[in-house]
């Protein structure tokens, strides 16, 4: 029976982001778009839990991972995730409130 990512240990969850990764690379080297789309968002989610999130902080400005030009500013933390507004660099507003992951925060902006 599969568990929780929020159950299982540090150690647990690295493993599950190797064999994942595993799991991805092959995917990808098939052809198979979509099952390596699942991998990836499954790695994130397991890295966020490896995260501690209380490092996260409402007002703080983050880079993400995989969308150069845009900024997360954080309104408030929900376990993992991190709810907030996506911006561009000079401060439009590009989407009103979403979660992210927080494996996907990378650089503090401020």
């Amino acid at each position: 029976m599969q568990r929780r990512y929020s159950d299982l240990t540090v150690e647990e969850l690295r493993k599950e982001v190797s064999e994942l990764t595993e799991k991805a690379r092959k995917a990808e080297q098939m052809g198979m778009v979509n099952e390596y789309a699942v991998h990836q968002r499954k790695i994130v989610m397991a890295k966020s839990y490896m995260m501690n999130p209380k490092e996260f902080k409402k007002g703080q400005v983050y880079e993400i991972e995989g969308a150069p030009g845009e900024h997360f500013d954080i309104n408030y933390m929900n376990g993992v995730f991190a709810w907030g507004t996506r911006k561009s660099q000079q401060g439009q507003v590009l989407n009103e409130e979403e979660a992210l992951p927080i494996a996907l925060l990378t650089n503090q902006v401020n």
